[in-house]
């Protein structure tokens, strides 16, 4: 075993969190912004890159791990929580918005899991967080979402999350599905992955499912979320008042908007 080996429980339905046991000096990584709580005793460390050594050792290793991570849209750096107190202590992770938070134990998958450069949440240390690049040129060029990818790597527990509900699908041998880019969450690496655009011009100028599908075949399993935070954004924005416009389409939210001095 390379990851250090952590136990959770989950809490909630719609809005998530995971919390970690650790024992003493067991550590977990995290993206910035995702800690919720944390027991006295348990210390806070910024670490360049995930902590796992896979670039390499050095400064060049780390530094090409950490390079990578900038071209998925992440940061530079990570966070360590670390048990550095006596008996076992907790540290809590949420969920950026609604959704679910999916734990992988990535050494019942082949220890390697792809996944949409913002699902990850956190990962015992020693998981590998790096990118995964398609091969094909088309993919590069039309994938949108589902182009630059994140790749775990290891054999300890990760989670991630995915917005409204999630479902998992496993894929026969020669099976596929084709989903829409943002909806893709999550797969295994045995997963054959492409990017097809949606024939018929009608279709893609006016079907609002956009110009471009993934085509997923098997054998592998596949994770799949049915609110994509893009999508919920998009709407979230076409909703808001905007300048010259009406506040709320004379709607008793707008009402209020208008009495609390919205502009």
């Amino acid at each position: 075993m390379n990851n250090h080996e952590i136990d959770y429980k989950l809490y909630g339905d719609d809005m998530q969190f995971v919390e970690v046991e650790l024992d003493p000096n067991e550590t977990v990584i995290a993206e910035a912004g995702s800690l919720m709580m944390m027991d006295d005793g348990i210390t806070m460390e910024t670490i360049f890159g995930d902590g796992s050594n896979s670039g390499g050792g050095g400064l060049m290793g780390k530094l090409i791990g950490a390079g990578k991570r900038v071209l998925t849209g992440e940061s530079l750096f990570m966070t360590a929580f670390t048990n550095e107190g006596m008996g076992k202590k907790h540290v809590s992770f949420a969920s950026p918005y609604p959704g679910k938070i999916v734990p992988m134990d990535l050494s019942e998958i082949n220890g390697k899991l792809i996944c949409q450069k913002d699902a990850f949440l956190a990962a015992a240390k020693g998981v590998s967080v790096g990118v995964e690049f398609q091969r094909r040129i088309g993919t590069g060029f039309f994938g949108g979402e589902g182009f630059i990818m994140q790749k775990l790597e290891g054999d300890g527990m990760t989670f991630i999350h995915a917005g409204g509900t999630i479902h998992k699908k496993v894929l026969a041998p020669g099976e596929r599905v084709r989903l829409d880019t943002g909806c893709l969450v999550a797969m295994t690496g045995d997963v054959d992955y492409n990017i097809e655009m949606v024939k018929g011009v009608k279709t893609a100028l006016f079907g609002g499912e956009g110009l471009f599908l993934a085509t997923l075949q098997g054998p592998g399993t596949v994770w799949v979320q049915s609110l994509p935070f893009s999508r919920l954004a998009s709407r979230v924005f076409s909703a808001m008042p905007h300048n010259g416009g009406s506040k709320g389409e004379g709607s008793a939210a707008g009402g209020l908007f208008d009495i609390l001095g919205g502009k």
